[in-house]
């Protein structure tokens, strides 16, 4: 793999930014679908599609964005990006215990994205063949592990401390995410920012393999009569890794047409998804505040929140892409730019937006 294959001494890179745009527009979707009325047939099968993309491909950016630093960071400074990332994994924890508090039903993902990046940052240090071998042992791992974790740490959970409660559920024990399974998608967006956006073998690779992984996990159902795998285990990480892989090759695959009136088209349409993309956690605390709010007032679950879901999932995206087109990043973003040392100017200039645009496809 070539680890320089896009030119990350440019500035925002608009693969990542739509793949994470389309990442938190999932989560707005997972997170308001119990406003809806109860949904069967392709209704549900869609939304359940949707909410099952959104952790992993959110594991998978984040581990996309870690690789675009440390590839612009001199080899002399990496000690102290090493601290500052550990600095974000620790604010992104902070803020996950903080919105758990906030009442609502959203299963909070902040704090298990922190120890993803706490742990998977340095190991992005190593050569390739080397993250690609822990991602694969990971992956492999992740169920034995999770059922190991389920089987040995629930017993000792009664009188744990804090620190080891906290701990043990985020990596291990969590209903809906875990790092056992986040992290091999986080070290997999390491790996694809190394090899670079481009259609290659690697790609084609990926679009025939998307179906099949999804495949195991309905076809194993069907075939064993057995109820739906539970969330960790073999089957199911297969099942998102055909949802990821599928959605990674249909953005690079638009991101790199060069026909000048598609290019365009695709670029309108890929705007609100860079902007929601931009401005992710900003969204995030953003839409888990709304839900809050509708909580605390008794709107919720009263199945007929038709205007409550188009708030969260139309209204959220709109106020993010505004604030981006008029501003640029995001408040939160703004702000743990400054805690970690790595201030971000509020506005993007015209040169920016023109190296944006111009670096889509590499």
């Amino acid at each position: 793999m070539a680890s320089e294959a896009v030119d990350v001494s440019a500035g925002r890179l608009v693969v990542p930014d739509v793949l994470r745009g389309v990442a938190i527009l999932a989560m707005l979707i997972a997170h308001s679908k119990r406003l809806l009325p109860p949904m069967g047939g392709s209704a549900s099968f869609v939304t359940g599609n949707i909410s099952d993309l959104a952790s992993p491909l959110f594991a998978l950016v984040l581990g996309l964005s870690a690789q675009i630093l440390l590839q612009r960071t001199p080899h002399a400074s990496r000690p102290l990006m090493l601290v500052q990332q550990g600095i974000r994994g620790v604010v992104l924890i902070a803020l996950g215990l903080w919105l758990s508090t906030w009442g609502t039903w959203v299963d909070i993902i902040l704090s298990h994205l922190g120890v993803v990046v706490i742990l998977g940052v340095p190991l992005l240090l190593l050569s390739t063949r080397w993250v690609a071998s822990i991602a694969v042992a990971l992956a492999v791992l992740s169920d034995p592990l999770n059922t190991w974790a389920r089987e040995a740490l629930w017993p000792l959970m009664l009188g744990a401390s804090p620190v080891v409660a906290y701990t043990s559920s985020w990596v291990f024990l969590g209903a809906s995410y875990r790092v056992t399974n986040l992290l091999p998608f986080f070290l997999l967006g390491a790996l694809l920012m190394r090899h670079g956006f481009r259609r290659d073998r690697t790609l084609w690779i990926m679009a025939a393999a998307a179906p099949i992984a999804y495949l195991v996990r309905p076809v194993l159902e069907r075939v064993t009569r057995s109820p739906e795998a539970v969330s960790g285990s073999i089957p199911d990480t297969l099942h998102d890794v055909g949802l990821v892989f599928a959605t990674y090759v249909v953005i690079v695959l638009l991101a790199t047409v060069r026909q000048p009136r598609p290019a365009r088209i695709i670029a309108i349409a890929f705007e609100p998804l860079r902007a929601i993309g931009a401005t992710a956690l900003s969204i995030y605390l953003f839409h888990v505040g709304l839900l809050a709010l509708m909580t605390r007032w008794g709107y919720v679950p009263i199945w007929d929140g038709y205007a409550q879901w188009a708030l969260i999932v139309v209204g959220v995206t709109v106020i993010g892409w505004v604030w981006w087109r008029f501003i640029g990043v995001g408040p939160v973003e703004w702000l743990l730019g400054w805690v970690t040392l790595r201030p971000k100017r509020w506005r993007r200039d015209r040169a920016d937006s023109a190296v944006e645009g111009a670096s889509t496809g590499r």
